[in-house]
């Protein structure tokens, strides 16, 4: 049983999915800290000093009736809360990761695609679709004559 373990963990999709899940977690963090740290504070100030990680509601007030300012007062309270600020800021944690990993996608793909540094050296028939040579006037295969081809 170990042996067979052993080989499925050194296989090299394990490895891929080890490795990307703890670059995941890492870029996750990243992130995370791009929300709260650098692009929550200024839409703050732009929204008039709106802090979306103190934004709640309370559903079931404590047993004293006190206010809150924040979502952690009114747990400590007894309180029940509707945190819709933290989702807010999940949602946009999402949006950037999304667009992160579109672009880094969209960059890997375009690497993979192959550079055109040749000529092309055969064509499809307009008429039956079989590859024929690029020079060809007529088609080897149904015949017909291919417009736009040049005679040598």
């Amino acid at each position: 049983m170990f042996k067979e373990f052993k080989e499925f963990a050194v296989k090299g999709n394990a490895l891929d999915l080890a490795i990307g899940v703890i670059i995941g977690a890492a870029f996750g963090s990243i992130v995370t800290s791009l929300v709260k740290d650098i692009l929550m504070p200024p839409i703050g100030l732009l929204t008039g000093g709106l802090d979306f990680s103190n934004k709640f509601l309370v559903l079931k007030g404590a047993t004293n009736g006190a206010m809150f300012a924040t979502p952690a007062d009114a747990v400590k309270a007894g309180a029940i809360t509707w945190n819709y600020g933290n989702f807010v800021s999940s949602i946009i944690n999402f949006l950037i990761v999304a667009f992160c990993v579109f672009v880094l996608v969209r960059a890997i793909n375009k690497m993979k695609r192959p550079a055109l540094t040749t000529a092309p050296v055969s064509k499809d028939c307009p008429f039956c679709q079989m590859t024929v040579p690029i020079k060809a006037a007529r088609c080897p295969h149904c015949t017909s004559e291919i417009a736009g081809s040049v005679r040598a």
